[in-house]
């Protein structure tokens, strides 16, 4: 039992710090509360899908198209739905909703309710601790490092990194020291629908993909940001794995637990806003995030 909430807890886990990253970098440095983040996640998933199953495009080359094609889309969506009212934000709130929605019915049109599967990267299994283990889960629980070090490296080694940073903490005196900040803004949109199109990539094979998947994702950016601090990199990671551990313990030990899933990561997001607004591990001072 402890084994099973160990090996799903990991995986769980790293999926969500690899999804949260990339929202929290978006709030951090760019001020934007863009709720339509995951709909690009499940666009993703939805590419992978048919260049695999439908155009028969082989899986290490379909998976890099899809996410590129992400990033498009979602620096496009930017540009022309967000950008313009970004100083806004209910307005912001409400246009990013409506254009999750707008995908979701889109694929629902085309694709229907019924939920899809894409093949794995590698088949077979192992046993590990006594625990019979699928190759997929763990390529998903090692491939979702390989982004958050790629991001520590972009951000504390680059030059990019530190204008990300220098913006993220003070955008008027980033840009006297001429950082273009309109310019970083995007390329951070871009980066983190990078993010959400690796974490669709690595959980493709091992869940279906739909149209509805975007909610649950949703749920989950909203508890770690919240859990971690707004736009705190650091502590949306340390919250994914939090809510990643939870949840697979209590779907394991309580009967019927699957049917919690959203409602404990609702009540552990509800929980600390009310006691803490910054969040467990969120910042007083805008200057000190990232």
């Amino acid at each position: 039992m402890i084994q099973i909430i160990i090996v799903n807890g990991l995986l769980y886990g790293g999926i969500y710090a690899t999804l949260s990253i990339g929202f929290a970098l978006m709030f951090g440095v760019a001020k934007l509360l863009n709720l339509a983040y995951p709909a690009f996640y499940m666009l993703c998933s939805f590419l992978i899908y048919i260049g695999t199953s439908l155009l028969g495009i082989p899986l290490y080359l379909s998976i890099p198209v899809s996410i590129i094609i992400t990033c498009f889309l979602g620096a496009i969506s930017y540009k022309l739905c967000l950008k313009p009212i970004r100083e806004h934000e209910i307005t912001v709130l409400i246009v990013s909703v409506a254009l999750a929605i707008l995908f979701e019915q889109v694929f629902l049109l085309v694709f229907g309710a019924d939920y899809n599967s894409v093949r794995p990267f590698v088949s077979g299994c192992i046993e590990i601790i006594g625990v019979t283990v699928i190759y997929q889960y763990l390529f998903a629980i090692g491939g979702s490092l390989v982004p958050l070090f790629g991001l520590w490296i972009l951000l504390s080694k680059t030059k990019i990194g530190n204008s990300i940073k220098a913006v993220s903490q003070d955008r008027e005196m980033a840009s006297l020291i001429g950082i273009d900040v309109d310019r970083v803004y995007t390329i951070t949109i871009i980066i983190s629908m990078g993010f959400a199109g690796i974490a669709s990539a690595l959980v493709s094979p091992i869940f279906m993909v739909g149209p509805f998947m975007w909610t649950h994702p949703l749920l989950i950016v909203l508890a770690t940001s919240i859990l971690g601090g707004l736009g705190s990199i650091k502590g949306s990671i340390i919250a994914s794995y939090v809510l990643g551990f939870a949840e697979v313990i209590i779907v394991t030990l309580i009967p019927a637990g699957s049917f919690l899933r959203d409602a404990s990561s609702m009540a552990v997001m509800i929980a600390v806003l009310i006691a803490m607004p910054e969040g467990l591990f969120g910042v007083v001072f805008e200057e000190e995030r990232l």
